[in-house]
Formats: C-alpha cells, structure tokens, sequence
C-alpha cells in the first residue's frame, strides 16, 4: 500500500522508516531537513508484521491486515498536514518481518534513517533490534536519531568523524565533509590512539613511556592530515579541526555527540559464521551516544 504526495523518481529518496512511537517522530523530523539539504524526495515507510498465525499449525486462523488502513501512516500524514516546508513525499506500508524489511528499504535511497529504539527499552541505550539490523545490512549510510541534550548557547555545533588513522575509508570521510557542508557547521575529526603507551624494560617491568605515547600522537596526526588534505581541497568552505586525543575512541565520540548534530562512524563488516557484525567503536557508539549518529557503509573486510 502506498500513497503518493508527490515525488521525484530521478533522484535518489531519503528513506525514513515510522511506527508511530515518540522515537520515530524524532527520526521523521531529522529525515525532512536532510531531504530538504539534499533536495531530495522523502519516502516514508512502515513495515508492519506480516500475517501472524494466532496457534501453531499449517492451516490455523491468521490475523491480516494488509487490506486494512494503517494508523501509522494515518497518524504521520496528520503530522504533516499543513506544513509549507516539505520535500516531495512518498507515503507506504510494507508488510514483513520489520527486522529484515526495514534494512530492505535502504536499497536504492541514498539515505535510511530511523529513530533509536521504537517503543520500550533501556533509556541508556541508543538502538534497538531492528537499528542494529540496519546499521549491519543495509546498502546505503544509515542515520538513527534520538533526541539529544540541546547545546548551550554558547557552544558551537558540529558534525563530528570518527577517523581510524590506521585504516581510513574515503566513503565515510567524504560523507562527513558532506553533511558539514550541507549543515553550514564545522567538521571536527577525532582521532584516537591507544594510551599510555608501555614499554618493557630491561628489569623485566612495562613501564610508561611519554617519547613513545607522544611519537604515536605523531604518527596518528600524520596519517590523518595525509587522508584529510584531497577533502579539505575538495571542500573549502568546510572549517576542519583535527583532534587526535588518547584513549578509547567510541567515549571520545560518545563525549562529542553531546554537541554534535551527527556522528559520522564507519561500518566495518568483518562475515562470522552467523552473520555479519558491525566494529566495535561503532556498536559502542550506536549503542550510548546522543543526537543522530550515521553509519556509513565501508570496503568489507574477510
């Protein structure tokens, strides 16, 4: 089932998938401003369970309302109604399994957005089943979006990158400077490398070693005004800060989402035998930061 608006079918939708709960409001307002920045149609989806038996058997009673009207889009449409400042709009119902369906709706889109957890959950944890299934399966950059502390005034917003020195993705780096320039906002790189550094002494003990620690901040700074400097070429009204800091790098972005208006993290696929899994500074972050956090796909590794 779909409904129409308007649309443009030469360019690539943003994709932003409702339920109707406070979670996916956040994600459907955050989803108009980036296809607005975009200049791009909106696709408003939900993917609601498909036919479920009501007993176990092959020819027991199913509850099916792929012919009723749904109240998700219902309640989104009034939501909409009214307003001068919309993109064009495509709204549908999908019935599936929402945990392999929703990553679907990223094919195709050049954006899938979606709120954080849905209806329940922990308050301190940022994603839910079906964000997780699409931060690992879906084929294009996935945002999800909670609603964040608002910044002082006196601070300045940023869209903050997430740079592995040691293994930098072009992809996830043109992305962030993208929505920088899009958003008018700085780009604040952050870096991290492991630290203190320890060293083994010839008493046979690890001792910590600033000569070290500071030749490793070095050589992270390097690598990374190597990778940055076609970017920032590419970009010139993008104001870009560079800040490689010791520690764990998914606090260090978690830190930064508090004035952030996007974390931009890459997804690292490595395949296990079950599946495939997303890295770890990028779980962590999904899992505990504010605001939007995007994920962008990279080059998989084996």
């Amino acid at each position: 089932m779909s409904d129409a608006v308007n649309g443009d079918a030469t360019v690539q939708p943003v994709v932003v998938a409702v339920d109707g709960s406070a979670g996916s409001d956040h994600a459907l307002e955050w989803a108009l401003t980036a296809a607005r920045l975009r200049r791009a149609p909106l696709r408003i989806a939900h993917v609601r369970q498909y036919a479920l038996p009501l007993a176990d058997g092959p020819r027991m009673p199913t509850i099916d309302h792929r012919h009723d009207a749904d109240p998700v889009i219902d309640r989104t449409r009034g939501l909409l109604e009214g307003r001068a400042d919309l993109p064009p709009l495509t709204l549908e119902v999908v019935d599936g399994a929402p945990g392999k369906d929703i990553p679907r709706l990223g094919d195709g889109a050049q954006l899938l957005v979606l709120g954080s957890r849905g209806r329940g959950g922990f308050r301190s944890l940022l994603l839910g089943s079906n964000g997780l299934a699409c931060a690992r399966e879906a084929a294009c950059p996935v945002v999800v979006v909670r609603p964040g502390a608002e910044p002082s005034a006196d601070e300045e917003t940023y869209v903050a990158l997430g740079l592995d020195a040691l293994t930098p993705d072009d992809g996830v780096i043109g992305f962030a400077f993208a929505e920088a320039q899009m958003r008018g906002v700085p780009l604040r790189v952050f870096c991290a490398y492991a630290s203190p550094t320890l060293v083994y002494t010839a008493t046979g003990d690890f001792v910590t070693s600033a000569s070290a620690d500071a030749a490793a901040a070095a050589d992270h700074t390097e690598r990374a005004d190597m990778r940055l400097a076609p970017f920032k070429e590419r970009h010139p009204k993008v104001s870009v800060e560079l800040l490689v800091l010791p520690g764990d790098a998914a606090g260090i972005l978690v830190e930064a989402s508090l004035n952030a208006e996007l974390v931009v993290v890459g997804r690292h696929h490595r395949r296990m035998l079950a599946g495939r899994l997303v890295g770890s500074v990028t779980n962590a972050v999904l899992l505990h930061a504010e605001g939007a956090v995007a994920v962008v796909p990279v080059h998989e590794v084996e």
